[in-house]
């Protein structure tokens, strides 16, 4: 997928699509120049994340647009996703980046303001799948985001640990090494919650989702919200009001 040549050249199909998403955004005027992008990738919970942040930006009064999928998502639909946002004048577009999308260099070329990782769980796949997929998604920490977002407790975090936001880097997870720590968390039948800890400020958030990987999406949505500089209080209301429409 990504080429083996000794020259280092991209192969000619990732060439002709880097070029069709050019000219898609040359069509569209280059929306994303005015957006914040975040793009949320990882195995799980990429949605789920992508609507705690969504949530939580709505809470602090910024305006913001989301294109949340774990399926494929083609550069037409994130073009003029992007156009529409830039239109509704969007000040953040929140977005899932699913390995085949990045792997189809739907992404390339736009400006990642914020890069984050949920997991990354590639035990289904032979080893050279497993190859591919990693590649895929170190693609979007390639783009060199403003800001990376990190799962310090995931077993393939030395893969992703050497990618470095221009800004600043975070990483969240139990492990005591995490910059958005997960002090404390409880499983409820109908919600979850968890304690977080950041520098010397220690706040809970809580959601009406259940299982174990909420406490993650959690804290993974808290990093992101924390690199743009809101509070314990707006991240907490955020997260909460996220109410999935089957729930």
């Amino acid at each position: 997928m990504e080429g083996n040549t000794n020259s280092g050249k991209k192969p000619k199909h990732s060439r002709l699509e880097r070029a069709k998403v050019k000219l898609l955004a040359s069509y569209y005027g280059h929306p994303a120049r005015d957006l914040k992008l975040i793009c949320i990738t990882g195995s799980t919970g990429k949605s789920t994340v992508a609507h705690f942040v969504h949530e939580i930006l709505r809470t602090a009064n910024q305006p913001v647009a989301i294109l949340a999928s774990d399926h494929t998502i083609k550069a037409s639909v994130l073009h003029k996703f992007l156009n529409d946002a830039w239109k509704a004048k969007a000040t953040y577009a929140v977005i899932t980046a699913p390995a085949t999308s990045l792997a189809a260099e739907t992404f390339y070329g736009l400006p990642i303001y914020a890069a984050a990782l949920t997991d990354f769980v590639p035990s289904s796949l032979t080893d050279q799948d497993k190859t591919t997929y990693l590649n895929a998604k170190s693609n979007l920490f390639k783009m060199d985001p403003e800001v990376v977002v990190l799962n310090r407790d995931d077993t393939h975090y030395p893969d992703f640990a050497k990618f470095r936001g221009k800004n600043e880097t975070l990483t969240y997870g139990a492990s005591s090494d995490s910059d958005i720590r997960v002090d404390h968390s409880k499983l409820y039948r109908k919600g979850t919650e968890a304690n977080l800890a950041f520098g010397t400020r220690v706040f809970t958030v809580a959601s009406f989702l259940t299982g174990e990987p909420i406490v993650s999406y959690m804290a993974c949505a808290a990093a992101i919200a924390t690199s743009l500089n809101l509070s314990p209080s707006v991240i907490a209301e955020g997260i909460a009001s996220y109410i999935p429409k089957d729930a």
